[in-house]
C-alpha cells in the first residue's frame, strides 16, 4: 500500500510509542458525580496516553475537529503549521485514538481541503483501506463567499474509519430522504404512502381473484396475483391499511414510515436546517459564552455532532473528542444521554468548556436541546494533566495511587481496559491470574512487607486467592523465595518499576 512521506515521519511513526504517562488530577466534579463524563485540560497526547489503560477498546465514536493548517492565525489555535509539522503532530495522535475504539467504534474527522488528502493517505495506514467508510461532504457555510477569487470553499469534508470493515451504521427513518410519506388526514400512526401496490411477488392461484369495491366496480388481479387472501384483504380495507383511489379503479396499500425499516445515511450533507453550518455555530457560541468571551473563528454546530451521533451511537455508548474547542462534542453527548470524554491544551476548557457544560446540566435551550427535548440534569468531572508516573530515575512518582499503577498493568499484561477492583488480584485472563504488591494493599506498608513478595505474603496470597492458574506477581522486590519455589506455584515474578516498561 503506498505511504506518505515527510520531514521527520519515521520520528512521527514512532512517538505515540514514546509518549510518557502523566497522572490525571481531579480538579472538580459537577452535577451528578457518579456519571463517566470527564473534561481534561492538557496537552491531548498526553492525556490520551494517559486515558489508554482504562478507556482502551471503549469508545463507540471518536470526533475530532483538530486544526485544518490552513495558514490562518486563530485567536485559539496555532493553526499556521507548516505541512509536515502538520502531519507530525495529527499521525501519533491518531494512532493513539485508534486505541481506544471499540470494535464497533468508528472516527470522524472534519478536515477542508488544505489537509483532508494526505489526512486520509496517514489514515488508510493507521486503520487500513479496507477500513475507510466514506467521506462525508457537510456544507460549512450558507452561502458562498463574494471575495473568493478563484472557487468559494463552501464545505468541510468528513473522512469516517472504522475499527472493523463490519461496522454498519444506525439507519435513519426521515422524512427528508421519504418525502412521498406525509399525513394529511392526522393519521394516529404517523406520515403513510398509498401508493405501494398489492400484487404477490410470485404466482399463486389461489390469489388470482376479482375483487369488487363498495362502489360496483371490479379490480381485476395483477399478473402474479394478489399479495393476500381475498379474506386479509377485507380485514385490511376494514382497518384503512389499504385503500381506493377517488374513482375506486385502484386499490393501494398503506405503508407507514414507523413500519419502515430505516435507510442508510448519506454522504451528502447539505440541508442546513438538519446539520447546520459555521454561522450558526458561532451564533450558538454566542449565546452559550457571552459578548465577554471570544468565540472560536469555525466551530461546529451542535446539529451536525448530532447526526454524527445518530447514525454512530446508541444511548449509554462513549463519545471522545480529543480536539474539544468550545465543548460542542460534551455538550451534545450529553443532552442525547451518551457518555464522554473531552480533551483540550488550552485555558478555554475554562472559560468555555466548563461554563458551556454547567449550562447544559441547566438546561440550556440551545442548539439541539429543544428538538431533544432537554431539560437539564447528569454531570462530569474536570481533571488537568498532572506528572509523569516515572521520574527520571525510572522511580513511580509518589502520587501513583494503586487503582492508577494497576490500570498500567493490566493494560499490559491484556491488552484490554481495567477493570480492577482494589485487591491484589487484578483479575484473571485467558488462563493467567495477574497480581500486584503496591501501596500496602494486604495492609503491611513496613519496608519489606507488604509490596514484597516473601513466603508469608506468599501464603496469604494463596489463602485469599486459590487458583491453578499460572501468576503473575508484580511487587517491589522478592526475598526468601526460590526460583524452585516459584516455579512449584506457576509463578512469574516481576519487580517494579524495572519489568513495567512505561518508563520514558
Amino acid at each position: 500500500m503506498p505511504t506518505l512521506s515527510w520531514i521527520n515521519d519515521t520520528q512521527a511513526r514512532q512517538e505515540a510509542s514514546k509518549v510518557p504517562f502523566h497522572l490525571l488530577e481531579k480538579v472538580r466534579s459537577y452535577g451528578d458525580r457518579n456519571l463517566e463524563n470527564i473534561l481534561v485540560q492538557g496537552d491531548n497526547l498526553l492525556a490520551l496516553k494517559a486515558l489508554l489503560p482504562f478507556y482502551k477498546n471503549k469508545v463507540k465514536c471518536i470526533f475530532i475537529d483538530p486544526p485544518y493548517n490552513t495558514g490562518s492565525a486563530f485567536e485559539h489555535y496555532d493553526d499556521n503549521l507548516e505541512h509536515s509539522q502538520w502531519l507530525s503532530m495529527i499521525y501519533p495522535r491518531l494512532t493513539l485514538l485508534k486505541e481506544f475504539l471499540s470494535e464497533t467504534g468508528t472516527l470522524w474527522m472534519v478536515l477542508d481541503d488544505k489537509e483532508v488528502h494526505y489526512a486520509k493517505v496517514i489514515l488508510d495506514e493507521i486503520f487500513g483501506r479496507q477500513n475507510f467508510v466514506s467521506s462525508v461532504i457537510w456544507r460549512s457555510r450558507d452561502n458562498s463567499s463574494n471575495d473568493e477569487k478563484k472557487i468559494s470553499s463552501d464545505h468541510n469534508e468528513i473522512l469516517v474509519y472504522s475499527k472493523s470493515k463490519n461496522w454498519q451504521s444506525n439507519k435513519l427513518n426521515d422524512l427528508e430522504k421519504r418525502s412521498h410519506f406525509s399525513n394529511p388526514d392526522n393519521d394516529p400512526k404517523g406520515p403513510y404512502f398509498d401508493g405501494n401496490p398489492l400484487n404477490s411477488p410470485n404466482f399463486r392461484e389461489n390469489l388470482v381473484y376479482d375483487l369488487i369495491t363498495p362502489n360496483g366496480n371490479v379490480i381485476h388481479p395483477p399478473k402474479n396475483g394478489w399479495r393476500w387472501s381475498k379474506e386479509t384483504i377485507q380485514e385490511k380495507i376494514e382497518k384503512n391499511e389499504i385503500r381506493f383511489n377517488a374513482d375506486q379503479t385502484k386499490i393501494y396499500r398503506r405503508t407507514y414510515l414507523s413500519d419502515m425499516k430505516g435507510l442508510p445515511p448519506s454522504s451528502l450533507w447539505i440541508n442546513a436546517e438538519r446539520t447546520g453550518h459555521n454561522r450558526r455555530a458561532k451564533s450558538e457560541q454566542k449565546i452559550l459564552c457571552g459578548s465577554s468571551v471570544e468565540v472560536f473563528e469555525t466551530p461546529k454546530p451542535e446539529a451536525l455532532v448530532k447526526e454524527v451521533l445518530l447514525v454512530s451511537t446508541q444511548p449509554g455508548d462513549l463519545v471522545l473528542d480529543s480536539f474539544l474547542g468550545s465543548g460542542t462534542t460534551a455538550a451534545v453527548a450529553h443532552k442525547m444521554g451518551r457518555h464522554y470524554i473531552g480533551i483540550e491544551i488550552g485555558e478555554h476548557a475554562r472559560t468555555h468548556c466548563i461554563p458551556r457544560l454547567k449550562k447544559v446540566i441547566k438546561g440550556e435551550q440551545v442548539g439541539v436541546s429543544e428538538v431533544l427535548h432537554w431539560q437539564g440534569g447528569g454531570g462530569f468531572t474536570f481533571y488537568k494533566l498532572g506528572e509523569k508516573v516515572f521520574d527520571e530515575m525510572g522511580a513511580i512518582n509518589p502520587k501513583v495511587d494503586f487503582k492508577t499503577l494497576a490500570a498500567y498493568i493490566w493494560q499490559k499484561e491484556t491488552n484490554t481496559p481495567s477493570e480492577c477492583q482494589f485487591s491484589p488480584l487484578l483479575g484473571e485472563h485467558q488462563g493467567k491470574s495477574i497480581f500486584l504488591l503496591y501501596n500496602g494493599i494486604l495492609g503491611d506498608t513496613r519496608p519489606r512487607a507488604g509490596n514484597v513478595l516473601n513466603k508469608s505474603v506468599l501464603r496469604q496470597l494463596l489463602k485469599n486467592y486459590p487458583t491453578d492458574n499460572e501468576k503473575i506477581i508484580y511487587g517491589d522486590a522478592c526475598f526468601g523465595i526460590s526460583n524452585e519455589e516459584l516455579r512449584a506455584h506457576k509463578i512469574t515474578f516481576k519487580q517494579i518499576p524495572y519489568d513495567l516498561g512505561m518508563q520514558e
